[in-house]
């Protein structure tokens, strides 16, 4: 059975997004009033253990989302720091 390198898909992905985004968008964006809340709200859940099947699964997604916006950040501050001869 073959494997998916994840990594490299993340690498893909985040090429992708930090060539061809808005820098300061990505650099600041935060989620939505909404969205934290109902995070905090699963983050609750989890915490007193009565997390559904269904509320783990939005939560995983939310932490697969939360690693990726960091990785993009990061990257882009990499690009950012070798732009301005930092690297």
């Amino acid at each position: 059975m073959a494997t998916i390198d994840r990594p490299t898909l993340y690498d893909d992905l985040l090429d992708l997004l930090v060539h061809s985004a808005d820098v300061e968008g990505l650099l600041t964006y935060r989620l939505s009033e909404s969205k934290q809340s109902r995070l905090n709200e699963l983050l609750d859940r989890n915490r007193d253990g009565m997390l559904s099947p269904d509320d783990r699964m939005e939560l995983e997604e939310f932490e697969r989302l939360e690693h990726l916006g960091r990785m993009v950040k990061a990257r882009l501050r990499q690009l950012s720091a070798r732009h301005n001869g930092g690297d």
